[in-house]
C-alpha cells in the first residue's frame, strides 16, 4: 500500500503534464455538466451547492492550517470577498445561465477569451507592456470569439444580434479575467488555504441569488440526475482540478502552467460533440484556430519577453 502511494506521488502527482491535462479536462467537462444541468437544477441552486460542498470538504480537511494562516488573510477580507464574488460566484452563475441558451461547444470556445481579457487588463490596470505579436494574438482571438458569438453569420455580426448565452459567457469570462489579474497580489498564504477561504465566501455570497430564485419560484432543487451533475461539478472542476492546477504550478511555474489552459476549449468542444452529439460546424473550427492561434501568439511572446 505504501509503495503504491509512493508510486502515485512520483509518477502522477509529481508529473506536471498529467496534473495540468487532467485539470483542463475537468474544466472542459464543466461545459458538459452545464448543459446537463439544464432542466435538472437551476443556476443559483447549483452554484450554491457547488461551493457549499467544496467549502465543507476543504474546511474540514484544512481547518488547522486555515487557523494558522488566518491572521495574514484577515486584513484583506474586502478584496477576498470581491475575488470570490467575481471569480467564483459571479462567473459560475453566468456560466450556468448561459448554458440555457447556447451549446457546450460555444461555451468552451468562448472561454478561450479569458487569457486575452487577462492580457488587456494587465496592460490597462497594471501597466504591463504589450508587443506587436501580442496585439496580433488579441485580434485573432477576439475574431474567433466574434465568429462564435455571431454563429458564423456575417449578417448576424453586422446587426449585432448575439445569442444571449454567448453574451453571458463573454461577461463571465471577463469576470474571471478580473479575478485572475488580482491573483497577482493575493495574500501570501498557501494556495490550498487561499482557495478554501474563497470557497467559503463564494458559498455565502451565492445565498442572495439562491434566495431570489426561491422568492421568484424559479429555484429547482436537483433531480437524481441533477445531484450527479452537481457532485461532478463540486468534486472535479471545483475541487480536484483546482488542487491539481496548484500542484502543476508548483512543479513548472505559472507561465508554463498557463499555456495548458488553451486545452479547455479543445476538450469542451470534443466532449460536447462526443457526449451530447452537438454539431461541429465550419465556423467552430475556424474559431478554434483563431482563438488557440491568438493565445499561442500571446503566450509565445510573453514567455520570450
Amino acid at each position: 500500500m505504501k509503495r503504491a502511494a509512493t508510486l502515485f506521488t512520483d509518477r502522477v502527482f509529481g508529473n506536471a503534464i498529467i496534473m495540468l491535462v487532467l485539470t483542463t479536462l475537468f474544466w472542459g467537462g464543466n461545459t458538459i455538466a452545464g448543459q446537463l444541468a439544464v432542466g435538472r437544477v437551476s443556476p443559483m441552486v447549483v452554484v450554491f451547492l457547488r461551493w457549499l460542498i467544496v467549502s465543507v470538504l476543504l474546511t474540514v480537511t484544512l481547518l488547522p492550517r486555515i487557523k494558522q494562516e488566518w491572521p495574514v488573510m484577515r486584513p484583506h477580507l474586502g478584496k477576498l470577498c470581491l475575488m470570490a464574488l467575481f471569480g467564483f460566484t459571479g462567473f459560475n452563475m453566468l456560466f450556468y445561465m448561459a448554458a440555457h441558451y447556447t451549446t457546450a461547444v460555444n461555451l468552451g470556445i468562448l472561454q478561450g477569451s479569458m487569457p486575452i481579457f487577462v492580457l488587456i487588463g494587465s496592460v490597462a490596470l497594471l501597466g504591463a507592456r504589450v508587443r506587436l505579436l501580442q496585439v496580433v494574438g488579441i485580434i485573432a482571438t477576439l475574431a474567433g470569439v466574434a465568429l462564435v458569438a455571431a454563429q458564423g453569420s456575417l449578417e448576424t455580426l453586422l446587426s449585432l444580434s448575439i445569442n444571449p448565452g454567448d453574451g453571458l459567457m463573454l461577461i463571465a469570462s471577463f469576470f474571471y479575467a478580473g479575478y485572475t489579474i488580482t491573483l497577482r497580489n493575493r495574500p501570501q498564504v498557501s494556495g490550498l488555504v487561499f482557495f478554501a477561504v474563497l470557497s467559503v465566501m463564494a458559498a455565502l455570497i451565492s445565498i442572495p441569488g439562491l434566495a431570489y430564485e426561491m422568492a421568484t419560484d424559479t429555484a429547482q432543487w436537483p433531480t437524481p440526475t441533477g445531484w450527479l451533475v452537481t457532485l461532478y461539478i463540486a468534486l472535479f472542476p471545483s475541487c480536484i482540478a483546482q488542487i491539481f492546477f496548484i500542484r502543476g504550478v508548483e512543479l513548472v511555474g505559472p507561465a508554463r502552467a498557463g499555456v495548458f489552459l488553451n486545452l479547455v476549449p479543445i476538450f469542451a468542444a470534443a466532449l460536447g460533440i462526443l457526449l451530447l452529439g452537438e454539431p461541429f460546424r465550419l465556423h467552430h473550427a475556424l474559431a478554434l484556430v483563431l482563438v488557440l492561434g491568438g493565445i499561442w501568439l500571446s503566450e509565445r511572446k510573453r514567455k520570450s519577453s
